[in-house]
């Protein structure tokens, strides 16, 4: 099933993400890992990454996973690119038959496989919407005929922290995204369900699908590392305590998981889970929250 096909029959829908290969970095052996949870999860992202100078080849690794049979998710930022950037961007993945798209700014949201990486959220609504208002006719931004028309399953990234307070820019701009068609917004790491739920009962007004970002932490070292240097308080300290007393470290992350992914159930959408280079362990987080 498509991921369009999922949110708009309200099925709980289930995402995750990868980073592109770097380097010697074997794509194959990525997509072995991911291959055990084939069917169970409704897309997969793929996050642009560069390390010192090196740049993932999300497209081609977007192209990889369509021809093992997932639903890729082109994962791209608009902050750095011009409308240019974009639309080249954007022709290249829908040429691989690519037909999600999500979209940031480059600023905070975990991503990819190592907690090294950049945190981001928020579109450039106008940017984004000049690119895709043009795709979608057929054309180029400057007035050239395209091959065929171009269209995505758009999803673009909210930060959920507000809890009760989401301010009137915050508001704008789901606002602004929603009459750009997207089709379900994204949150930031949940950790705190109670204000999450605060947070879902002012988005609904939109009644637009959110899928819940949920982050697998295996060590205690893994939430003190994101407090140090992304977000301080990001992850709660009951939730270090947990891992940190844990005699069975691995049990824990998976019942911690497994009890936020089933308090979410009731207030959204869906369930966008980063593994942090986790993929071969995912089944057996999959299987604790019984997510098919």
């Amino acid at each position: 099933m498509k991921l369009k096909e999922a949110l708009e029959q309200k099925r709980f829908v289930v995402t995750s993400e990868i980073q592109a290969p770097l380097g010697d970095d074997d794509p194959e052996a990525l997509i072995d890992r991911l291959k055990k949870v084939r069917g169970r999860v409704d897309g997969v992202s793929v996050s642009e990454v560069e390390l010192e100078g090196v740049v993932g080849d999300n497209i081609k690794t977007c192209d990889l996973l369509k021809q093992n049979r997932f639903n890729a998710i082109y994962q791209t930022t608009t902050r750095d690119k011009n409308r240019f950037q974009l639309q080249k961007d954007l022709t290249a993945a829908h040429d691989t038959g690519v037909e999600n798209l999500l979209v940031f700014t480059e600023d905070y949201r975990i991503s990819g496989d190592s907690l090294q990486e950049s945190m981001f959220f928020h579109v450039d609504s106008g940017k984004i919407a000049s690119v895709l208002e043009h795709l979608k006719e057929g054309r180029t931004i400057d007035g050239k005929e395209l091959p065929d028309k171009v269209d995505f399953t758009l999803g673009s990234g909210v930060e959920a922290p507000w809890g009760k307070n989401v301010p009137k820019r915050g508001m704008e701009e789901m606002e602004d995204m929603m009459n750009v068609g997207t089709g379900y917004f994204l949150t930031t790491p949940i950790f705190d369900v109670d204000q999450f739920a605060k947070f879902m009962k002012q988005v609904n007004t939109f009644n637009v699908p959110v899928i819940a970002e949920v982050m697998i932490l295996r060590t205690a070292g893994m939430g003190k590392f994101l407090n140090r240097h992304f977000k301080s308080g990001m992850v709660p300290d009951w939730v270090i305590q947990k891992l940190l007393k844990a005699p069975d470290k691995a049990k824990a992350s998976v019942e911690l998981f497994a009890e936020t992914v089933n308090s979410l159930k009731e207030l959204c959408q869906g369930v966008h889970i980063i593994t942090i280079g986790g993929e071969d362990k995912l089944g057996d987080y999959l299987n604790a929250a019984k997510l098919r």
